[in-house]
């Protein structure tokens, strides 16, 4: 049953990106008129660069950990199987 997961698993990453992205996209308005600047644009501060490489990391990260987790407690409902690992690896 986890293998019949992995199709809805990509599709949650999809969507979970796609959210991440327009996430970002109304927080960086709320900050900054311009477009956040990207590690090659020359005229840039390094300061405003971390910054938005920071910012845009930590929404993307947080988006994708609440997709997957609500997208396997869904599995689990209908399926009544976990997706993941019931609990973490203490070696890892």
């Amino acid at each position: 049953m986890k293998l019949i997961y992995k199709p809805f698993g990509i599709a949650f990453a999809l969507f979970a990106a796609f959210a991440g992205k327009r996430l970002f996209d109304f927080v960086w308005t709320k900050i900054d008129d311009e477009d956040p600047p990207k590690g090659t644009t020359e005229i840039a501060p390094v300061s405003k660069i971390v910054a938005a490489a920071a910012l845009q990391g930590a929404i993307f990260k947080v988006t994708r950990a609440l997709v997957d987790r609500w997208g396997a407690k869904g599995y689990a409902h209908l399926t009544g199987v976990w997706p993941g690992e019931r609990r973490p690896d203490p070696d890892a």
